[in-house]
């Protein structure tokens, strides 16, 4: 089978954007394909995080993987920071890496702007990354457009490890999804919907209750001209309520610029959010009966269990290329 590996950073809960743009497609991926689903709380820590709230917010995630549909017997759902061998290749990979192309990185620049200091991980986590992906012989990386970058230094670096000491790592693919990709802000249609945003309009969390999500709906900036069309350009913000309405309801997006000629903003929206409404709430129900329950706890250790199984014996594959440690037999 095909193998997939997808990490998602636990510092806050997951946005609709998080969901439609990824994790939906990881539902459908675990059926026919093996599948490592990765909660990077160690790629969490490269800015400041309060011990307590990341504690929470791990805990968290696990729950919405499991409740969106992930099956953590078929899939192999884990933490990062218990599996050793991510920060033990980790390093490796930064060995391997150059400091001009890690400073080129899109997203260090812009975390990093505009601040006097930053930490030295905030500047080496894409090496860590790597590490995530090739640790499982990785074929195909599901992410969105704004980490295509370092799914490139992925293969950048597998390459160059394969060339320098032996061909040991699997060169993955990268796939983004063609629709809901890329989910933008309800309050800046221009850029990415985040859970970071520090206007809580701009995105509807998983776990927004219904009356937030109608209020978040019915605020998201639009235009004044009234014509439900899908022109990113010049209508982004009809445009991403367009989307968001196609990949909860599975309607295409022709269709629903059919459905609504001639209607206001009004109506769209309001079936808009009906749509979100209906799409998160199996999965608010689901995770709420998880969350504090031992057997989150007894899937989590599933999964790290797998996950240091096929980890560690591709850590000894890299350490015996690089002439670490001694030889093993």
């Amino acid at each position: 089978m095909v193998k997939i590996f997808s990490g998602i950073q636990p510092s806050g809960t997951l946005t609709l954007g998080n969901y439609l743009g990824a994790m939906k497609q990881f539902v459908e991926l675990q059926d026919n394909n093996e599948c490592y689903f990765c909660i990077v709380d160690q790629h969490a820590i490269t800015v400041p995080q309060d011990p307590k709230e990341l504690r929470k917010n791990i805990r968290s995630l696990a729950a919405l993987y499991i409740a969106v549909g992930i099956d953590p017997v078929k899939s192999t759902l884990f933490i990062q920071s218990e599996v050793p061998a991510h920060a033990q290749l980790g390093w490796m990979m930064q060995c391997v890496s150059y400091i001009g192309e890690l400073e080129r990185m899109t997203q260090f620049k812009d975390k990093s702007a505009g601040k006097e200091s930053v930490s030295a991980g905030l500047l080496t986590y894409p090496p860590l990354m790597v590490a995530d992906i090739l640790l499982y012989g990785t074929d195909i990386v599901p992410v969105g457009e704004d980490q295509k970058q370092h799914l490139e230094l992925t293969r950048d670096l597998a390459e160059r490890f394969n060339k320098k000491y032996k061909e040991i790592f699997t060169i993955p693919e990268i796939s983004i999804p063609k629709v809901g990709a890329r989910i933008m802000s309800l309050q800046e249609p221009t850029k990415k919907m985040s859970k970071s945003d520090a206007n809580t309009k701009a995105f509807v969390s998983m776990l927004d209750s219904e009356k937030q999500i109608e209020k978040k709906i019915k605020s998201a900036v639009t235009d004044s001209d009234g014509i439900v069309k899908y022109d990113p350009v010049n209508k982004p913000g009809v445009s991403n309520l367009l989307t968001i309405y196609s990949s909860c309801s599975g309607q295409s997006i022709g269709a629903l610029e059919d459905q609504y000629a001639g209607k206001g903003y009004g109506e769209f929206k309001a079936d808009v959010a009906a749509a979100v409404v209906e799409t998160l709430k199996p999965i608010q129900e689901k995770y709420f009966d998880l969350i504090e329950s031992a057997k989150l706890d007894d899937y989590l250790n599933l999964g790290a269990e797998k996950a240091n199984a096929v980890a560690t014996k591709m850590l000894k594959k890299a350490e015996n290329a690089m002439g670490l440690g001694r030889k093993r037999r």
